[in-house]
């Protein structure tokens, strides 16, 4: 007799980023996506990832950033956009909760953390 599927399913790896330890829990929940990215061990920021349902063009949905809790500055809403955006629309459209404690969030480092996430996927 198989193991029933577990109610709530998640993942997690770490790995090295330009030298800088980074760990990835994604967690799936009927309704949305938990993704904590982390250099500093901790949850961090929490921004909510949501696709936009005005979005006239449905193959293509605009998404918006809100801060939950933490340093509401641009360049969190322009890393939470870059790094959750592939996930919500991977898991048929659902809004991501994204934790980020970010020491490096250069370009290179961006992409390199997009890639811990996908092998992560959990949805």
């Amino acid at each position: 007799m198989s193991s029933p599927e577990p109610i709530i399913r998640s993942k997690q790896t770490e790995k090295d980023v330009n030298g800088v330890s980074t760990q990835v829990v994604c967690t799936e929940f009927t309704n949305y996506i938990f993704v904590v990215l982390t250099q500093f061990g901790k949850i961090g920021t929490l921004i909510s990832v949501t696709p936009d349902s005005r979005s006239n063009d449905i193959s293509t949905p605009t998404f918006s950033t809100k801060v939950l809790l933490g340093k509401d500055e641009p360049l969190t809403h322009v890393c939470a956009k870059n790094l959750a955006t592939f996930v919500s629309q991977e898991a048929g459209n659902r809004p991501v909760l994204l934790g980020l404690a970010l020491k490096d969030s250069s370009i290179d480092s961006v992409k390199q953390m997009k890639e811990i996430i996908k092998s992560c996927k959990v949805w």
